[in-house]
């Protein structure tokens, strides 16, 4: 049984069908794609997910249990975190600071001791940003804060991550460092789904890759079985399978 489950997930705004019966298994232990055109609701799938959004039918499941209509501060206890598209950290707040605040929340929780700030440094350095601390995050260039953002993400110990486009910003080397944490993040047992219009990256990265397309998910499967879908390629990949946009 996958860690994480979306469950036949309808969203309807007004009369436009955001999302058409998707459904997604993310596995604990690897990194699971999602991609897609513009448009094809994979925001707001993360948003059902996280609970920021209701679905109009479907159900979402961790670990077994039914959390569909769970409050989103109870889905953060239960081990669901995530980056956002559009950067959401704290710009007047040091990097350290940022992932101080998730490690404080935390306190609410958890029911392991630890010293937020020896946590936070830890953090900072697994993700590849500890010279950067004490840094203000709205000095910092776009992808150094997304990966405040991610160390923020897992200062609350999840066990499913969310991740919306975090190699935007990143340059080459940045990306494939990134790419290497993952690997390492869902060795550790994390489950991680990931967002990305970079192609490279995640046919690199991901384990197995769900297409969405209008709402519906149009294929599944590992990174070699979806670069050469016919259907994916209709839709997204196109001619150029490594393109970025």
């Amino acid at each position: 049984m996958a860690l994480l489950e979306i469950n036949e997930v309808s969203v309807v705004f007004g009369g436009l069908l955001a999302l058409d019966g998707a459904s997604i298994d993310v596995e604990a232990g690897q990194v699971t794609g999602l991609i897609g055109p513009n448009g094809a609701g994979k925001t707001t799938l993360f948003n059902v997910i996280t609970g920021l959004q209701q679905p109009t039918s479907g159900l979402i499941r961790l670990d077994g249990v039914t959390v569909t209509r769970t409050k989103r501060h109870m889905r953060a206890r239960l081990g669901i975190a995530r980056t956002f598209q559009r950067l959401e950290p704290f710009g007047s707040l040091t990097a350290r600071e940022n992932v101080l605040v998730a490690l404080e929340m935390r306190r609410r929780w958890a029911t392991e001791r630890y010293d937020a700030g020896t946590v936070a440094d830890q953090l900072l350095e697994r993700v590849g940003i500890g010279p950067i601390a004490d840094r203000k995050v709205d000095s910092l260039p776009t992808g150094t804060a997304r990966l405040v953002e991610l160390a923020r993400a897992l200062g609350t110990a999840p066990r499913v991550l969310l991740l919306d486009e975090p190699s935007s910003g990143l340059d080459e080397e940045e990306t494939d460092a990134l790419g290497v944490l993952l690997l390492e993040l869902a060795r550790d047992g994390l489950a991680i789904l990931l967002v990305e219009h970079d192609m490279s990256f995640v046919m690199g990265t991901c384990a197995y890759i769900n297409v969405l397309d209008f709402g519906r998910i149009i294929a599944h499967g590992p990174p070699e079985a979806i670069q050469v879908d016919p259907e994916v390629q209709r839709a997204y990949l196109g001619t150029a399978a490594g393109r970025t946009t």
